[in-house]
């Protein structure tokens, strides 16, 4: 399932190259996390659509007990063309978001004209996986898939943001949709200004989530911190990286705060099947992924070095390796 090839001693890392270009941008990942001066001991882990494929294995039960014991997972990308939609998806990124209690997924968008956070709750909502079909196959076929929303789960992701925002520019926005959503809307609107009261130091807004498009392409630079739930959330922050200079330069970090299980860090693009192996994907938003992870683990110095390096080759055309070594130049 695994094989160790990094020395012994330094933060013990569980990488998941994946599919596609994800094993190639991973790499160089690792190259500049090296460069830096960090030592990690890395344990690889061959999952995803190719492995599905070739024998049906996902996830096992005993690769998530083996996770537990590590300090992080730095993850390239996974699923393939030849294998059904939502097989991997939920077979292998949301039970480890689920089974690790991973409830925040946290991603940054930095231009020269902008800095803000998307803070998503990462383990409810419409991915819960509630729902079910009725006379399925028949003209009158019914789908449900519902939202699921607790108070807990909407709370601690709430209580993050606070956190993150009064550590930034105290400033924090609550996305959702409460005039149609009245009761997962209004669930998560008292949990948020409850909260708030415990921040008098961090300005709040709200914003409905189609209002939110419209600013983070109008005028992103309105916002500091965004929290919200799982599916708007999942969307917009594929709308922050578009308007970030592409998903290419996005990453991201599934955290668990609590810390009781390791967190996953990973690249927003997916795996790229038409130009895997041809060294031409961007590994900026693995490199940045890798740089999440290692502030995350408190190397907080060595992931400044690393963004700051990523920031300094904003437009550096070249293959994917040529653009890491331009990274590790800046260094």
């Amino acid at each position: 399932m695994s094989d160790n090839d990094s020395s012994a001693g330094g933060l013990r890392v569980a990488v998941l190259g994946g599919d596609g270009i994800g094993p190639e941008v991973v790499e160089q990942g690792l190259r500049v996390i090296d460069a830096v001066g960090v030592a990690l001991d890395t344990e690889h882990y061959d999952l995803g659509g190719a492995r599905y494929l070739r024998d049906g294995t996902v996830l096992p039960d005993s690769v998530l007990e083996e996770w537990r014991s590590f300090d992080a997972i730095y993850l390239g990308a996974v699923g393939t063309p030849e294998v059904a939609p939502g097989v991997i998806e939920r077979g292998l990124l949301l039970k480890m978001r689920f089974e690790l209690d991973l409830f925040v997924n946290q991603r940054p968008f930095r231009t020269d004209d902008h800095d803000f956070v998307v803070i998503r709750e990462n383990t409810e909502g419409s991915y819960a996986g509630e729902g079910g079909f009725l006379r399925r196959g028949t003209p009158h076929e019914v789908a449900t898939q519902g939202s699921v929303n607790t108070r807990m789960g909407a709370e601690r992701c709430i209580r993050y943001a606070f956190e993150l925002a009064g550590g930034r520019r105290n400033h924090l926005t609550l996305v959702h949709k409460t005039n149609v959503l009245t009761f997962s809307g209004d669930l998560w609107q008292r949990a948020f200004d409850e909260v708030g009261v415990e921040y008098p130091d961090v300005a709040t807004a709200y914003n409905h989530v189609d209002a939110a498009c419209i600013y983070f392409v109008q005028d992103p630079q309105r916002y500091d911190v965004v929290v919200t739930d799982n599916l708007f959330g999942d969307i917009l922050t594929d709308l922050g990286g578009a308007v970030s200079g592409g998903i290419g330069l996005a990453s991201s970090a599934n955290l668990n705060p609590a810390r009781t299980g390791p967190s996953m860090f990973e690249p927003v693009h997916g795996s790229a099947p038409d130009i895997a192996g041809q060294n031409k994907a961007n590994p900026i938003a693995a490199i940045l992924s890798g740089a999440l992870m290692l502030d995350f683990l408190g190397q907080t110095e060595a992931a400044r070095r690393i963004e700051q390096a990523c920031e300094a080759c904003t437009g550096v055309e070249g293959s994917t390796v040529e653009v890491a070594d331009a990274v590790m130049a800046k260094l």
